[in-house]
């Protein structure tokens, strides 16, 4: 399709540009995300993501956009029992963001880049804040006693960097172990406390 039609069809070219950079982050990485490889993978000129993308930072962020999307839509998935306890939807959740981190890597990597983050462009308040609030709501209904906003940040901050350490390969070597469910039942445990049977 040539960039004159792409700029007609249904997503046009801009939606066209991000399905590009989604399927490029997902077999290169972050750091393969150029304008000009995206341009050329999608067979327009080097100038035509300007026209949509001003920055090479907004571009970025609507491709990361799209990895906050998968994730919320992962977690909703997840959480759609409403009458599973909510320390096993915390479970549940735990696994859908490290198995999210640990399968798309390079996306996972732009999701959480300080550059986006800070710009404003990747939205924060319509990708990841729903996904907060629903990690909040969970914590607050297991420990009614506690902030449960400040426990949700804590626990969010150990699933990302057991998904890091463990990408790094420092876990197994630290715990002589390839499995990362008693990570992930120990961080939950330390914030919720002990899971209690029967």
């Amino acid at each position: 399709m040539h960039e004159h039609e792409l700029e007609k069809s249904p997503g046009g070219l801009r939606e066209h540009l991000v399905d590009v950079g989604v399927d490029l982050v997902a077999e290169q990485g972050a750091q393969a995300l150029t304008l000009r490889e995206i341009a050329r993978r999608a067979g327009v000129s080097h100038g035509a993501p300007r026209r949509h993308f001003p920055t090479h930072l907004e571009l970025l962020s609507a491709i990361a956009r799209r990895g906050f999307e998968e994730l919320a839509a992962r977690a909703r998935t997840a959480t759609a029992d409403p009458t599973a306890h909510p320390r096993d939807q915390l479970t549940a959740l735990g696994r859908v963001y490290l198995d999210f981190a640990l399968g798309h890597r390079g996306m996972y990597d732009l999701m959480f880049r300080h550059d986006l983050l800070e710009s404003g462009h990747l939205g924060l308040r319509d990708t990841s804040l729903p996904l907060f609030a629903t990690l909040v709501d969970l914590v607050g209904r297991v420990r009614p006693d506690a902030d449960a906003r400040t426990v949700a940040a804590s626990l969010w901050a150990a699933l990302h960097g057991i998904a890091q350490l463990w990408r790094w390969g420092s876990l197994q070597l630290a715990t002589g172990t390839d499995d990362i469910a008693p990570l992930l039942r120990t961080a939950l445990d330390a914030h919720l406390g002990p899971e209690r049977h029967g």
